[in-house]
């Protein structure tokens, strides 16, 4: 599946990565957001689509949300989706913010879902 298709659908985050963890290869690389998967899908590295969490500022374990933009890498085989709870809007820049801790090392254009229009 097309991970734009994605983009404005509601669906369930398992969470491996809570806000504040460390990342499993590089433990200097602190999540300041809750990132996960969405179970039984295949990304382009043949795990579950991973997505990052944004509006919740707790650690959480599992999170039904709303796809709000999605992250193309054209310099890696996956690509990233960004999920907030309904109602919780954020600017391009404001994404970028908020995800810069990671795709700061890739190559990256922000897809982003807005009242029912991708720009």
């Amino acid at each position: 599946m097309n991970l734009i298709s994605y983009l404005g659908r509601r669906v369930t985050v398992f969470i491996d990565r809570p806000l504040g963890s460390a990342h499993p290869r590089h433990p200097n690389m602190i999540y300041p957001v809750n990132y996960g998967f969405i179970p039984n899908t295949v990304s382009g590295d043949g795990a579950e689509i991973d997505c990052y969490i944004l509006g919740i500022d707790q650690p959480i374990d599992r999170i039904e949300v709303c796809i709000i933009a999605l992250i193309e890498r054209y310099n890696d085989c996956e690509d990233k989706l960004v999920g907030a709870p309904e109602g919780i809007c954020y600017t391009r820049e404001e994404l970028e913010r908020a995800v810069s801790f990671q795709e700061q090392y890739f190559h990256t254009r922000i897809h982003m879902y807005s009242e029912g229009a991708i720009t």
